[in-house]
């Protein structure tokens, strides 16, 4: 079996939870944060407004809903593992309580990983590949799938002119090398998700790359998660503010599932759930031809 069939046949046991990879899944988006970039402030103050938005995201088809107690767009401030706990597990919670669907943590913080998984989170993603001190070992302890992502530098500084010799070749590298850690450390293939994380330590023309090469990731043989929602790549070709990205994102999308992406990380579900129907029939033509 090819990398890419095996990456696409594989079943994700998210806590009790399967989510069969055959077909791509849209991960919606929940920022209980105060300053993220896209919907910073909306969701962070009160649990029933969080809830409220979980509700549509479910209903309009998201099979996960990301959770992130800590803003990681270019130039943001770090917060305490307190805080963090306080903004995310009693929002995982009340997720885990009122809705069938896998719920993601996007943390780094292995604390906040572990008080996550003991609410009933189902997925850890992290932004920088488990490389904190102790959230190799946690995530290995604590059986869930895991999204490792690829960052070069940290939020405060990765969009200063960040540099590659080739962007492709050292994302691939990097995600390799973190996947050997994961398995080293005790975390299965299986349990495995791989993120070239556009956007993070990447200009607009690192990012094209990526976008355009992202078939080149099924050689690593795992799902891919993609994340372009509202992104700025997306405004510096368009030209539009945040809130107008709309059609821009679902373009993205379509065009990331179309080069194997399994998982696509979204503010918009509905309109992106139709994108990824489209460009998923579209593939599934395109093998039985």
């Amino acid at each position: 079996m090819s990398d890419q069939k095996q990456a696409s046949a594989q079943t994700l046991n998210c806590a009790g939870r399967l989510i069969d990879l055959s077909v791509p899944h849209v991960m919606g988006v929940l920022n209980v944060t105060p300053d993220s970039f896209s919907d910073g402030g909306q969701y962070n103050a009160c649990l029933d407004d969080a809830l409220r938005r979980a509700e549509i995201m479910v209903g309009e088809g998201a099979s996960f809903i990301d959770v992130g107690g800590e803003s990681t767009r270019p130039g943001a401030a770090a917060v305490s593992e307190a805080e963090e706990l306080a903004r995310v597990v009693p929002v995982v919670e009340a997720l885990v309580r009122e809705f069938d669907v896998v719920v993601s943590v996007d943390s780094s913080k292995p604390g906040v990983m572990i008080e996550s998984v003991g609410a009933g989170a189902g997925l850890l993603n992290d932004v920088r590949a488990l490389q904190e001190p102790g959230a190799l070992s946690a995530a290995a302890r604590l059986a869930v799938p895991v999204c490792v992502m690829h960052m070069q530098g940290q939020p405060s500084t990765m969009q200063k002119a960040p540099q590659y010799r080739s962007v492709l070749e050292e994302v691939l590298a990097f995600l390799h090398s973190r996947i050997q850690a994961c398995e080293t450390a005790g975390i299965s293939r299986s349990r495995i998700i791989v993120d070239p994380g556009f956007g993070f330590g990447k200009s607009p023309e690192h990012n094209l790359t990526l976008l355009s090469c992202l078939d080149e990731f099924q050689q690593l043989g795992l799902p891919i998660l993609a994340g372009l929602s509202r992104k700025s790549l997306l405004g510096q070709i368009t030209g539009r503010p945040v809130a107008e990205r709309l059609i821009a994102s679902v373009a993205a999308a379509t065009l990331a599932v179309y080069r194997g992406a399994r998982i696509i990380r979204a503010h918009d579900i509905a309109a992106t759930m139709d994108a990824v129907k489209v460009a998923h029939a579209t593939i599934r033509e395109t093998l039985y031809e």
